[in-house]
């Protein structure tokens, strides 16, 4: 592949502004081009793009293309450099009425080296707030998809659309469905801005000449107009890809506004460089009733709440560090005796390794949606008091917490990854990378917070792409209690053969999946109309029905004489998750008081239930004063 940086500019404005500020603070920069001006941290512009795309294992060129008028400037650039002399191109024109126009200097090195390869190219004299992106991400991208590759950023709530080049791409595929040079308003609602940073085929370039002997006057030979005819007019596909950064051409800009955007993304840059450890928390959830049916098309309403959490917390620093828990992810054990009671109660997989997947799942996401990070390093910790192994949904919540802190980090947002599709990736996470067999109820529960009744059926999710979600008041809840093994055997038994009989079409598994859906609805019905009666007796059945379809051996002894102890309190009872675990509400207050000696009794931990009503998470905007 070939890069081609374009420095060929001939705005004066900026020149002339620079030449008679009165102050003389910038007399060293007079006739000084735009590309080699001072950008963030004081590093020329053209500084930032060359230690992008210096690389050999992408390129195997990297050409300049500067006008006779400053060609000096860039070859003394050049020299302390090391960049190769010969591989600046002179378009030999000294005015910008005589400019050939950014397409034209294109053409010229296209033709003077001959090139036949694909080419990534760029406008060296962009203004960005973070010059670490990561290149070869954006290169593997262009190759994945079948056409040309146009980089974009949401721009600031300060920037007008109708200065820029503004794209529409499409959510699913990410190709650019239309461009707008300099759009009049109205003509788009987008706030993606395309900027010169692209990369095209070799089959493309002839469509360059072409596009030039058809367009005679400079105004049109920019690359905005070139674009704008190879998106809307050819039938060639243009994709889109994000960076989580702005950018500013330094064309013609005043003086005022080339400080005003130096300081902004200096400011951002050194925000970054100090933030503050973030931390993100994920809390336990109860499934009310329906579950096990989420991981089978079916309905489930499920509650957040605040007892148990698991938190993530990441701050920036040189290396990219996972930090072990010193409970979790023991590495150092008092014997071979101590080492056995801990690896024979807590089993041999820690948290560590639902960091390592998420992280993994992250880039990867990003990189199939068209997200380019930048290269920002970062050390991740975790924590969670969630009791182990008794369906309270541990390990979803330490990577709903991690995602987060992940998407909080890299400036990824809810258009980014929409919050409905988010239960997805971490359920992929759990399942693709750590092959944990779970359904997407959790994860819902864990995004949304609160209390949220859900329907996975196949017909919402081919018309969608995701489940219907839809939060419940939670004023209509019982007061409820949770009580659980103390030292509980693995959960994941509790899945036993069901997905396998589900996927062979069992009549008994798929009816009574069916069953669960319908329960749920019955029990949306009596928390509307404050039934609780009806919803012990619904929350009873529930239990009752996977009882008989997954059998006692599976269900465990002591799961069923944690229910028997709460039916003789006068109590219902069904799990909250997978087993290990059980659920209820005790409308006679003697009866609970009862009902928790026993427990305690029995050995059982016992609490009551503590909702946790959905936060208001905000990303403040950034913005200009």
């Amino acid at each position: 592949m070939i890069c081609v940086i374009l420095v060929a500019g001939h705005g004066k404005h900026l020149e002339c502004e620079i030449k008679n500020e009165a102050s003389g603070r910038y007399s060293n920069l007079e006739g000084v081009p735009k590309a080699l001006l001072p950008g963030v941290g004081g590093k020329k512009l053209l500084d930032f793009w060359w230690a992008a795309v210096n690389t050999r294992q992408v390129f195997n060129e990297v050409y300049l293309v500067t006008n006779a008028d400053k060609y000096k400037y860039f070859e003394r650039w050049a020299t302390a450099n090391d960049f190769p002399v010969e591989n600046i191109i002179n378009d030999g024109t000294t005015t910008y009425s005589g400019r050939l126009g950014s397409v034209g200097d294109f053409d010229l090195v296209l033709r003077n080296k001959k090139i036949e390869d694909d080419v990534l190219l760029v406008a060296g004299d962009m203004l960005f707030q973070d010059h670490k992106f990561d290149v070869l991400q954006v290169v593997h991208y262009f190759r994945k998809k079948p056409g040309e590759l146009a980089i974009y950023y949401e721009m600031e709530e300060t920037e007008s659309s109708t200065t820029r080049g503004i794209v529409e791409v499409c959510p699913t595929t990410n190709r650019i469905t239309k461009f707008y040079e300099k759009p009049r308003e109205g003509d788009t609602k987008s706030r993606l801005a395309s900027v010169v940073f692209y990369c095209f085929q070799k089959q493309t370039l002839n469509t360059v000449s072409q596009y030039l002997s058809d367009h005679l006057e400079v105004d049109q030979r920019c690359f905005g107009k070139y674009m704008q005819y190879l998106v809307n007019d050819s039938n060639i596909p243009v994709y889109g890809m994000k960076l989580p950064t702005g950018f500013q051409l330094i064309g013609q800009v005043s003086l005022a506004d080339y400080e005003k955007w130096l300081s902004y993304f200096s400011d951002k840059k050194s925000n970054q460089r100090t933030q503050q450890p973030y931390t993100a928390k994920a809390y336990a959830r109860i499934g009310l009733i329906g579950n096990p049916s989420d991981g089978f098309n079916g309905k489930t309403i499920s509650l957040s709440i605040r007892n148990f959490w698991s938190e993530a917390t990441i701050v920036e620093s040189r290396d990219l560090v996972l930090v072990p828990h010193p409970l979790n992810d023991p590495t150092e054990f008092g014997s071979l005796g101590d080492l056995h009671v801990i690896s024979r109660k807590e089993g041999y997989f820690g948290g560590l390794r639902l960091l390592q997947a998420t992280c993994k799942k992250f880039y990867q996401y990003c990189s199939e949606q068209g997200i380019a990070l930048p290269k920002r390093n970062f050390t991740l910790k975790y924590d969670t008091n969630i009791p182990r192994q008794v369906g309270l949904a541990g390990s979803s919540a330490i990577v709903t917490a991690t995602m987060q802190c992940l998407m909080h980090f890299f400036d990824i947002t809810d258009l980014d990854m929409k919050k409905p599709l988010q239960p997805q990736f971490i359920l992929d996470v759990e399942m693709e990378e750590l092959f944990i067999n779970a359904g997407l109820q959790d994860r819902v529960i864990q995004v949304y917070e609160g209390l949220v009744y859900m329907d996975f059926s196949t017909e919402i999710f081919k018309a969608q792409g995701h489940g219907d979600y839809q939060p419940l008041d939670m004023d209509l809840l019982p007061s409820m209690w949770l009580a659980y093994i103390r030292n509980p055997s693995d959960s994941g038994k509790i899945h036993n053969n069901v997905s396998e009989r589900w996927r062979n079409g069992d009549s008994e598994v798929m009816e009574a999946m069916a069953t669960f859906a319908q329960l749920t609805d019955q029990a949306r019905q009596a928390l509307e109309t404050k039934d609780h009666n009806k919803l012990r007796e619904l929350m009873d059945d529930n239990f009752d029905l996977r009882r008989k379809l997954y059998g006692d051996d599976v269900i465990g002894a002591e799961n069923l004489q944690m229910v028997n102890l709460a039916r003789q309190h006068g109590s219902c009872a069904k799990f909250p998750g997978s087993g290990g675990a059980v659920i209820g509400f005790c409308p006679d207050a003697d009866n609970l008081k009862h009902l928790k000696k026993a427990f305690q009794s029995e050995g059982f931990v016992f609490c009551d239930v503590s909702p946790n009503p959905p936060q208001v998470k905000t990303r403040k905007n950034s913005q200009l004063s």
